[in-house]
């Protein structure tokens, strides 16, 4: 599985960006997968994750504020950033641990986008 994550950008306090996740390659929908983010000197850490079973877990410093969906139709995923914050400055890095392909359905080994740089100003 092959993912690229894309949207970051610079953006004031407040404001709002959507990042992408399109997987490539055999896959042709993702079940499971979320969104984590890493800032400097600091460890990655979970934003949002979308489960298979359909449940959600949110990191507690952006709970209300993200909103994570997947376009199976584009193979894409997307997560929803409103009321961004300066502490929300980080790259923003997508996983896929679950999907189906024509090759059948996986879940359990995770696939890692490039991530995309996010930077809130104050």
């Amino acid at each position: 599985v092959q993912l690229q994550a894309s949207g970051g950008g610079l953006v004031q306090a407040g404001g709002s960006l959507r990042l992408s996740c399109a997987a490539s390659g055999s896959i042709f929908s993702i079940n499971a997968m979320g969104w984590y983010r890493q800032a400097p000197g600091k460890e990655r850490e979970l934003v949002v994750a979308l489960n298979s079973g359909g449940s959600t877990n949110y990191g507690s410093s952006v709970k209300g504020r993200v909103t994570i969906s997947i376009d199976n139709h584009k193979k894409t995923a997307y997560l929803q950033m409103n009321n961004l914050k300066p502490e929300d400055t980080a790259v923003y890095y997508c996983k896929v641990w679950g999907y189906c392909s024509s090759h059948g359905c996986y879940e359990g080994n995770d696939n890692w986008g490039q991530g995309t740089q996010v930077t809130v100003s104050s």
